[in-house]
């Protein structure tokens, strides 16, 4: 390692979910069920929003917390949701920038962070960045947030736990029951309880549920991107106890100083549109995979987010299999980028019906020449 580099740094790797990327751009006409994003576009209404910003000047800095009538809005939503809940609001730069701040406002050197594996890439990263002890609670094969291995997973040192409902990469949604449990956990440990809610939007079946409703005390990260397909926009939100938000704007000042100003005005106009109707068309993608899928793969149906994450076949570990997908002109992602295990991969269902109908084949073609 060159001698200016931190040590810090060498501490994890590159997302290996860019390696896949860089693969695509050299693969013609590839199958491409890879990508964490919308294939929808922002709707129009959003992009004009953010144009009218640029046009009106509104091009500065917008204050360290947000613009004030984004922040009204969500403040006002939130108390909506959480009622007699001291909870303060700030805008951040993604909730990746939520992510980030989060960390490095509760992470000490030596503390542990528990969250279930499989996990999203950043999670250890960042806390690994903080000093912090990724502490990753085994969620195989059903992949699903258990009170009892979280408690076990507690010790003196345990300063956060992280959970993400619903979850990338797996899809999977934690029970109201599950979730409650854990907020109750978190509050008689004295533990931080961080949601990550990026995919909020994204929920199949039921109600989407928060443990903030259960411990007001939780820290929730929230954002425009998934939901309105507006990941290059870069606005995210974060709402929690007064003293943990304002610590996390303290640091937002000295790095990201706030999210993008016209961005944010398009993310105002967003909080006015629904997107039912893309949620509908994603339920619809998730079911037709699940079927078509379901007769060849172990998996688990996501109950929200875009993504499957089914066992390769027998014995087959997931990056040989990707290999052999790969080979085939389909992209996916190991299971190993986001997980201790080698077993898994992820597709992500945020393609068009053709996409998905082309992987598919694919996949049930693979899974026939191994039983072959």
């Amino acid at each position: 390692m060159h001698p200016w580099i931190a040590d810090r740094t060498a501490t994890f790797d590159s997302s290996g979910i860019r390696k896949v990327f860089d693969l695509a751009a050299k693969l013609k006409d590839p199958i491409n069920l890879s990508i964490g994003q919308p294939d929808f576009d922002v709707p129009d209404e959003i992009k004009e929003a953010a144009i009218e910003a640029i046009r009106e000047g509104r091009n500065a800095y917008s204050p360290t917390q947000g613009i004030g009538p984004l922040r009204d809005a969500i403040t006002a939503e939130v108390r909506e949701k959480f009622p007699g809940q001291e909870r303060d609001v700030f805008i951040s730069s993604g909730t990746s920038g939520g992510l980030v701040l989060s960390m490095l406002s509760m992470v000490n050197p030596g503390d542990e962070v528990i969250f279930l594996d499989p996990y999203f890439v950043m999670y250890p990263a960042l806390v690994r960045l903080c000093g912090g002890v990724p502490v990753m609670v085994d969620s195989y094969p059903d992949f699903r947030l258990n009170p009892e291995k979280i408690a076990t997973a507690i010790t003196p040192k345990t300063k956060m736990i992280l959970v993400n409902s619903p979850a990338n990469p797996t899809g999977v949604t934690a029970s109201e029951s599950d979730l409650r449990d854990v907020a109750k956990l978190a509050a008689k440990h004295n533990v931080a309880l961080l949601s990550d809610e990026i995919y909020s939007r994204f929920f199949y079946d039921g109600e989407f549920y928060s443990p903030a409703s259960d411990n007001p005390e939780t820290i929730v990260i929230d954002g425009f991107s998934k939901s309105h397909a507006m990941t290059g926009w870069r606005v995210g939100y974060v709402h929690g106890p007064p003293e943990v938000i304002s610590t996390m704007l303290k640091i937002q000042q000295y790095s990201f100083v706030c999210a993008p100003q016209p961005a944010q005005w398009g993310a105002l106009r967003a909080m006015e549109i629904s997107m039912r109707a893309n949620v509908d068309e994603y339920r619809n993608k998730r079911d037709f995979l699940v079927e078509k899928l379901s007769p060849y793969y172990e998996l688990t149906s996501p109950g929200g987010a875009f993504y499957l994450f089914p066992k390769a076949p027998g014995a087959e570990g997931g990056n040989a299999f990707v290999e052999r997908a790969i080979a085939e002109g389909l992209l996916i992602i190991p299971g190993k980028i986001f997980s201790r295990v080698d077993s898994h991969f992820r597709i992500s269902f945020a393609a068009s019906d053709e996409t998905l109908q082309r992987g598919a084949e694919v996949l049930i073609r693979l899974a026939k020449q191994h039983v072959a």
